[in-house]
């Protein structure tokens, strides 16, 4: 009897199998039922998106099996390997399987990001190959995780690390050389126990000590750049006077010439209120840029967990996975902070993988939201939190072309029955 890929691929089979394979629902063996979706998400129009949703969801297990196995078919692993389509935890078993072409991974090379590149220079096979190291090397996203052809990771510091610690420094001291006032901290920075904090922190380095020992020395260094941490995202004195509302703005401004003078004084005197409080956030952020600039690991981690929400926001950029696991562990972290984390574009896809798996923030609706929105959130986080979207947000999210065309046609496809059982249910 011809297996039941074969028939699919006969068009031997009703539509009505067809959709039940689409969303993964027959009784075969997971690799098989993995090669039928893999056919279906590249062959079917009608059922194909629905497929693709069924891979990008499937069961880790089966899937790692497939992933590793050289018997797998060619067109199941090209599927699995395209950086449209790869999972991360499925790279490890793709780099070391003789049977993914090797043009695959040259493209994967090519366009991949920060966490797939690191993942990349650790594979033997990928040391071995010169096209896939050159594909590495021509990845503008190369430049901010170097990268060495022996062990993956450099122990020693490269010219880029250094140029990045010296950036910071530069930083900080230009802001100290311009303080004037002692900048107090902030009543929400007020700490719990000492001891409560020094108790998690310690767990905390305990539990993830293998991975802190295999990180070494590895400096400081923001996803994005430095020059997205400089301090010219502070508003300037005329932004802040400009983008106030105008009700909050000094009515003697809109004053007859006569009293200009009065006028005059008046809006001076806003300007050089205005003008303190970036000053304020000035000298903050590059005090705190110098101080992450010449800490460990170890070191990094303490601040992301006691340290302020300047510090944090700052941490949860660092490359280095867990420096920035550990800002979500912080217990003075806010629900509003993690909304901001939730829409970054310059973090590991490990802080938006690790935000939703916290029941607190799953249940947040505003960060759940924001976890769909953004594009940088892997297709299979935000596939399980789209149900969980209200109607608006689903429409919107249809029209969104930041997001992957699998995201909008889902929402597409949610927002329409959302609305049909509300028309229903109002007849």
């Amino acid at each position: 009897m011809p297996r039941m890929i074969e028939l699919i691929r006969a068009s031997a089979v009703p539509a009505t199998l067809v959709h039940s394979a689409a969303r993964g629902a027959l009784a075969l063996p997971p690799a098989e039922m993995i090669e039928i979706l893999v056919h279906l998400a590249n062959h079917n129009k009608i059922f194909g998106q629905q497929a693709r949703m069924t891979l990008a969801g499937w069961e880790e297990k089966s899937s790692l099996a497939a992933a590793s196995d050289p018997k797998t078919p060619r067109e199941v692993l090209e599927y699995l390997v395209s950086p449209d389509n790869l999972r991360p935890v499925l790279l490890p078993a793709l780099l070391e399987n003789p049977a993914v072409p090797e043009e695959s991974l040259v493209a994967l090379a090519a366009s991949g990001s920060r966490e797939v590149l690191r993942m990349m220079s650790g594979s033997q096979r990928v040391q071995g190959s010169a096209a896939i190291r050159n594909a590495l090397n021509e990845n503008p996203n190369h430049s901010v995780e170097p990268f060495d052809a022996g062990s993956g990771l450099s122990e020693t510091p490269s010219p880029e690390a250094e140029s990045t610690t010296k950036q910071l420094e530069t930083i900080g001291d230009q802001v100290e050389a311009k303080e004037e006032p002692r900048i107090e901290p902030e009543a929400e920075e007020e700490e719990g126990p000492s001891e409560v904090l020094d108790e998690q922190i310690m767990a905390f380095l305990t539990e993830h000590a293998a991975e802190i020992e295999a990180e070494g020395d590895k400096p400081f260094q923001p996803l994005g750049g430095i020059d997205e941490l400089e301090l010219v995202d502070v508003p300037s004195v005329a932004d802040s006077v400009r983008d106030s509302p105008p009700e909050s703005q000094p009515q003697e401004a809109a004053a007859p010439t006569a009293g200009a003078g009065v006028a005059g004084t008046t809006a001076e005197h806003a300007v050089h209120k205005h003008a303190a409080r970036p000053h304020s956030a000035e000298t903050k952020r590059g005090s705190a840029l110098q101080k992450i600039s010449r800490m460990d690991i170890k070191g990094r981690i303490q601040l992301a967990m006691k340290g302020t929400k300047e510090e944090r926001s700052i941490l949860i950029r660092d490359g280095t996975k867990i420096v920035a696991l550990a800002v979500l562990e912080s217990p003075k972290i806010t629900d509003g902070e993690v909304e901001a984390f939730a829409t970054q574009k310059n973090v590991l896809e490990a802080v938006l993988r690790a935000i939703p798996m916290k029941r607190r923030y799953s249940k947040h609706y505003p960060i759940v939201r924001n976890l769909v929105f953004n594009p940088r959130t892997p297709i299979d986080v935000s596939l399980g939190l789209m149900k969980n979207l209200l109607v608006a947000d689903l429409r919107h999210l249809s029209s969104n072309k930041q997001v992957s065309d699998t995201i909008r046609k889902l929402a597409l496809k949610m927002f329409k029955q959302k609305m049909d059982t509300t028309k229903k249910s109002g007849d």
